[in-house]
């Protein structure tokens, strides 16, 4: 009998090809149910992987199963093959409580630490950088482990690709990045995706090795991606696959196949994955049709009972506290205090102390960041650290804000803090999308912490111009799940950055450059934390309340500096995120005035959010308009008579004035 693949040629026992088959033929039929399901309305939307089982399962069954794979839509057979119990599946894919999301989010976009598998987000090249991070814990804890990331076609046009398998390079990480062709993302040919003859000749760019695989063919997908595998546990170093493949179905079932040709179609459906292995496995008399019929009959009760239990469950509770207190990991804090004695330091010596005790105190913890180690960061915060913990934990990195991101995230998983410097605040925006969704959002999708710091020096007022000068908090305070802080002395920096590291949730710790050399306090040698969220009454007066943090705070001291008759309670928020209203809010109801300063540009901005609390709180305790005071709606200028200009300064004494004489 002739076969489309030449599966004699590979060496796998009778025993494993028989499992290889099963583990296929478990998800296909699946797969038959789920669109049966869907065509009666049981279901809203199913990802179809018909034709493409033998990648999904013959990479997880080349893999130890402590090993974590991160699968995409198509990979059913990634779930069934690490033997996740269908009911929770089936119950997944109905929103129910015993899925993986409580109900939170679909289909595959969940993980679970039990089968160390990590689901992806719909933005799709994040997770190829969190592969990066598991790997690279793997090489921290020289544990000879390998990790697969799997990528459609199309992903790899995404920078995030790019980014991660250059970065999976220059630091030798032992990663699998295995891409699936099917020759279409949704409806766009590979033709108008890119221009190489195939995506494995991308590698070479990359420095790594590189394979063309079969997809179709499960022995071939198997013993391949086992002994690349067994190689990369042995020497460390990533490699790029790629997977010739065609999927049968649309994208989604709504998207159909029209635009596919006939005769293409025709084409790989000779090339069925399971067809074709199991007429091999009949011919070579490994399996015998009633064996086969066995294992159908058995995988359709299976599937059978698991729907019926996931049916039968109680539509998920919408309950308004387990909502919301989901949203972050719950971190139990514990106010340490430091017993040594205390010496006048400035606020950037304060925070390279605070950052030096959490590197001692977590002897695993990592820092990452363009510059960072020999050079010691442009603001010299890290400066001494590599000599000191060495250049495992102290890493520089190429210039890919998103994948240094996402490598946080990836370590996290595995266990280990991070910090990561953005070397200026604004350059965020280049690893935006793993923050707002992929950090904020996993422990309320699927219970996962983003134990991660990011650090990041903003600020005006130092002539540095559009790109080195935001204040961008703003960005990040209307993000459920993500923590900002903000702290405007030594003292604050250095223990709201303990608190930080010690918090299991995504932290955005904004230092304000100007502040760096500027700013000089009195501040404990050793270790000592504050509490998060928590505001600091500067000054106590009763004729009105000032709210500001950061610049703004030694903007408003120097102006009740300047007029002693004028009594205020100053309130330093230090934290934006979660907010202290129960501190404004006490504050307002005493002096009946109040006026929010901030140094990022009005419109928008975290006074807006404060200004409405307060007056949806205490509208009838105020004897004049909440008045807000920030920066002009404008980017921010270089030259020093235009930044002056811009900055909410120029105009908070005449505003403060003007509040109390109303």
């Amino acid at each position: 009998m002739k076969f489309s693949f030449p599966y004699s040629k590979f060496k796998v026992s009778r025993r494993q090809k028989e499992s290889l088959y099963v583990n296929m033929l478990k998800s296909r039929m699946i797969e038959e149910k789920m669109l049966l399901l869907l065509r009666q309305g049981k279901v809203s939307k199913w990802f179809s992987g018909i034709g493409q089982e033998a990648i999904s399962v013959g990479i997880t069954m080349a893999m130890n199963s402590e090993e974590y794979i991160l699968p995409m839509h198509r990979n059913l057979g990634v779930f069934t093959t690490r033997k996740i119990p269908l009911q929770r599946l089936f119950s997944q894919w109905q929103g129910k409580a015993s899925g993986f999301t409580k109900g939170r989010d679909r289909s595959f976009h969940f993980g679970t630490q039990d089968y160390k598998i990590i689901g992806m987000i719909s933005h799709l090249g994040p997770q190829l950088g969190v592969a990066d991070g598991i790997a690279l814990s793997h090489v921290l804890k020289k544990e000879n482990k390998v990790t697969a990331v799997f990528s459609g076609e199309g992903g790899t046009s995404e920078g995030d690709f790019h980014e991660s398998l250059n970065v999976a390079s220059v630091w030798n990480l032992p990663v699998m990045f295995c891409i699936e062709n099917n020759g279409y993302g949704l409806s766009t040919p590979t033709s108008q995706q890119y221009n190489c003859k195939d995506i494995v000749d991308r590698a070479k760019g990359y420095g790594m090795e590189s394979h063309l695989i079969e997809g179709n063919n499960i022995l071939e997908v198997y013993t391949k991606v086992r002994s690349i595998a067994k190689r990369i546990r042995s020497k460390s170093k990533p490699a790029l696959l790629e997977f010739k493949t065609f999927r049968m179905r649309g994208h989604e079932e709504a998207s159909g196949t029209k635009y596919v040709p006939k005769k293409l179609m025709d084409s790989w459906k000779s090339k069925d994955p399971i067809i074709e292995f199991e007429n091999y496995l009949l011919s070579t008399n490994i399996l015998k049709e009633e064996k086969i019929s066995i294992y159908r009959s058995e995988i359709s009760n299976e599937i059978q009972s698991a729907i019926e239990k996931a049916f039968s469950e109680n539509e998920i509770s919408a309950n308004l506290s387990t909502e919301l207190n989901d949203v972050y990991k719950t971190f139990n804090f514990q106010e340490i205090k430091s017993l040594d004695s205390s010496t006048e330091i400035r606020f950037v010596d304060a925070i390279s102390d605070g950052l030096r005790e959490s590197m001692i105190k977590y002897d695993d913890m990592v820092i990452m960041g363009q510059d960072i180690a020999e050079y010691g960061g442009v603001f010299k915060v890290t400066e001494g650290f590599l000599d000191k913990f060495g250049k495992d934990r102290v890493r520089n990195t190429p210039i890919c804000e998103s994948a240094i991101i996402e490598v946080a995230m990836g370590l996290s998983i595995a266990g280990i803090k991070s910090v990561v410097e953005l070397q200026f605040s604004d350059f965020i925006s280049s690893g935006f999308n793993p923050v707002v969704n992929y950090l904020s959002k996993s422990h309320y999708r699927w219970g996962q912490e983003a134990n991660i710091v990011l650090r990041m020096p903003c600020g005006a007022g130092v002539g540095a111009g559009p790109f080195h000068s935001q204040t961008n908090e703003a960005w990040f305070t209307k993000t459920p799940g993500l923590k900002v802080v903000y702290p405007a002395f030594p003292y604050d920096a250095k223990g709201l950055l303990s608190s930080a590291i010690e918090d299991p949730n995504p932290v955005l710790f904004f230092e304000h450059k100007a502040l760096y050399r500027n700013i000089r306090q009195d501040v404990p040698k050793g270790y000592f934390t504050q509490p998060i969220g928590k505001a600091s009454i500067l000054r106590e007066g009763h004729d009105i309340t000032i709210i500001t943090y950061g610049s703004g705070v030694h903007w408003a001291i120097e102006v009740l500096n300047n007029n002693p008759m004028i009594s205020a309670d100053l309130i330093d928020l230090r934290t934006l995120q979660p907010l202290d209203l129960d501190c404004i809010l006490s504050s307002v109801k005493k002096t009946n005035r109040v006026i929010i300063l901030q140094e990022d540009s009005l419109f928008g901005g975290i006074s807006s959010d404060i200004s409405a609390e307060i007056m949806e709180n205490a509208f009838e305790y105020l004897d004049a308009p909440v008045k807000r005071v920030g920066s002009l709606n404008t980017p921010i200028p270089f030259a020093t008579n235009l930044e002056n200009q811009y900055l909410a300064k120029r105009n908070f004494e005449s505003s403060l004035r003007a509040v109390l004489d109303y």
